[in-house]
């Protein structure tokens, strides 16, 4: 992996992506390490910064660099170390715990999608701009999924009880 700074050419990055992902009662354990190690090693994203937070009951906040954490919560996050390029600034952290319940603990992720960098680079030579983007969270993809298993099941019902119907 090369550090951001070594990137001799911005107009060649891919598209730069950020979550924050919360562990209720501070579970973090790190059995996330591999799934991401994966994404690294088969060059699909490059990891740009990573910070664990942690709010304790009353509210208050950690913010924890890899070096300190144990390896037992972090994994093989530790590796990301010495290559992160620490993107998030004092304000970040401050606007991103604000999303984080009390007596839980979170990881902040940034990662630029380097399996997007070829596609991004041509629309920008072409003259393009990214305008608009997003996500739709995988709840609302499923929610979406279950309305329409439940329409179709309605729909098909009332086919099945106009054709019993008929029959009469």
């Amino acid at each position: 992996m090369d550090e951001v700074d070594d990137v001799d050419d911005v107009d060649e990055l891919g598209p730069v992506d950020w979550i924050v992902v919360e562990f209720p009662g501070s579970r973090f354990n790190g059995q996330i390490a591999p799934a991401l190690l994966d994404l690294v090693e088969r060059d699909l994203v490059r990891v740009l910064d990573l910070l664990v937070l942690k709010k304790d009951d009353d509210g208050s906040l950690e913010a924890f660099e890899l070096s300190d954490l144990d390896e037992g919560e972090i994994g093989e996050l530790r590796t990301y170390e010495s290559e992160l390029a620490m993107l998030l600034s004092e304000e970040d952290v401050t606007s991103l715990a604000a999303a984080i319940e009390p007596g839980s603990s979170a990881a902040v992720l940034v990662w630029e999608n380097i399996w997007a960098a070829p596609f991004a680079s041509a629309v920008r030579r072409s003259g393009g701009q990214l305008v608009a983007s997003g996500r739709i969270p995988i709840q609302a993809l499923l929610a979406a999924i279950e309305a329409d298993e439940q329409e179709e099941a309605a729909e098909e019902g009332t086919e099945q009880l106009a054709a019993t119907e008929g029959e009469i």
